[in-house]
């Protein structure tokens, strides 16, 4: 594909994309319908605010979802701190309310505008961001090709492009370099991202480091953790959190083998998608078990088998009633999801095979003793019936995933070092806007 060729494509994809757009509006409130989209503020995916734009230097973040949100919320209210107004976007409605909780009124939270013309052009007419902050590995060719022509510097933090991304852009390379040449920096979690972008055509890349890192503990309120924990009381207990379909049917079955050896087992079962709890209840019950469901106040009998935990925002929650945890998305699923979370929570980690969005994490964990990878329900079950019989084993797998986490911070501090060239101009312009006010 030639660059003529891919500059066309674009221009194609720019003007079919502004047609669609009358007709967007149907599907937008299909997904508010099932409550994919907030219903009361969906016009924002059109570009539609009532919230006013504040005078002097603004920076737009945007993170897709909910790990995107938690890996920035520190660097957001750095540059908050800083005197410089955030608009934080985000696409769905669960990392909204996390937004919301975590950063409070401290940065302003829209819906990210599709990426469609007139719904892109009309955010950035309204809010003339000096900066845009795209988190990981959101590409959206119109968003930024509308920043570029209005030669706002767009930068990727914590960057990163998984197998499938990386192998379809490789396919569209004269498209993808069209689109790299707009970014200002790549700061990517790894070599390996790094060079991934490199040869998709961005300039500069540099590599700082996983900013999942250098988030807080995830919270707990200490009244429902103490409450819970009485319920529980000695038994043994071992969580599956963020599962995909088909590994709560898995989890299950580890339960029943193990509880001839562990009789008073509790299995903590926290699915990826809460919406998925009535079906997942059904399916458990079905085998026979008995389940509490988090989401509707049950009680844990000593005869619970399975503590469902079906609510949002309580991970914080789930990962401190056990010192084993296994990962999903990672035997029936593909990718896997955020080791480090359990990890900073004194978790022995294990996870099936499956863990390429999270690779260099689950290598150094692997390699320091921190975490271990399973092949299949019948691993995962001597997996689990071994850490619970070997006190010692555990703890030093939890001492060494925590070492490991704590090895691996500085992402952080290396992310504000790189952004400073590009914060430090709105800094001195925000300090005469307040001067000219009088503040």
């Amino acid at each position: 594909m030639s660059e003529r060729w891919a500059r066309s494509i674009l221009w194609t994809y720019r003007w079919l994309g502004a047609a669609a757009y009358p007709f967007i509006g149907t599907y937008v409130a299909w997904r508010a319908a099932n409550g994919k989209e907030d219903r009361q503020r969906r016009r924002e995916r059109y570009g539609v605010t009532h919230v006013a734009r504040q005078p002097g230097p603004l920076v737009w973040i945007h993170a897709a979802s909910v790990g995107e949100m938690s890996a920035i919320t520190p660097l957001a209210e750095h540059i908050v701190t800083l005197g410089i107004h955030v608009v934080l976007t985000t696409g769905t409605v669960t990392s909204a309310r996390i937004a919301s909780d975590r950063l409070g009124d401290k940065v302003i939270h829209q819906y990210v505008p599709l990426d469609l013309k007139p719904a892109v052009s009309r955010f950035l007419n309204h809010w003339k961001p000096d900066l845009a902050i795209i988190a990981e590995s959101e590409i959206w060719p119109m968003t930024i090709l509308e920043l570029g022509a209005r030669r706002v510097p767009q930068v990727i933090v914590n960057g990163r492009l998984s197998d499938r991304s990386f192998k379809a852009w490789s396919k569209r390379s004269d498209l993808a370099e069209a689109l790299m040449e707009n970014l200002a920096l790549v700061m990517a979690q790894s070599d390996v991202n790094a060079e991934r972008f490199r040869e998709l055509g961005a300039r500069p890349v540099i590599v700082t480091g996983n900013l999942k890192v250098d988030t807080p503990p995830l919270p707990v309120d200490t009244e429902v953790l103490n409450s819970v924990k009485a319920q529980i009381g000695r038994r043994p207990t071992w969580a599956a959190v963020s599962t995909h379909d088909g590994e709560e049917a898995i989890a299950a079955e580890v339960h029943r083998l193990l509880k001839g050896r562990q009789r008073d087992l509790l299995t903590i079962i926290v699915p990826r998608h809460p919406d998925r709890a009535g079906g997942i209840a059904e399916q458990l019950t079905a085998k026979g078990l008995k389940v509490a469901r988090r989401s509707q106040g049950d009680v844990i009998d000593p005869d619970t088998d399975i503590l469902l935990g079906d609510t949002m925002g309580e991970m914080g929650l789930y990962l401190r009633l056990t010192e084993i945890a296994f990962v999903g998305k990672s035997l029936t699923g593909e990718g896997g999801q955020n080791p480090l979370e359990p990890a900073m929570l004194g978790t022995a980690v294990l996870s099936g095979k499956n863990v390429q969005n999270f690779r260099e994490s689950y290598q150094r964990l692997i390699r320091k003793g921190g975490a271990k990878l399973v092949r299949d329900r019948d691993m995962l079950a001597g997996a689990v019936n071994y850490l619970l019989n070997n006190p010692d084993v555990r703890a030093a797998m939890i001492r060494h995933g925590g070492k490991t986490v704590d090895e691996m911070r500085g992402a952080l501090s290396n992310t504000i070092a790189a952004l400073e060239p590009f914060i430090h101009p709105l800094i001195v312009e925000s300090r005469l806007v307040r001067t000219a006010s009088g503040g």
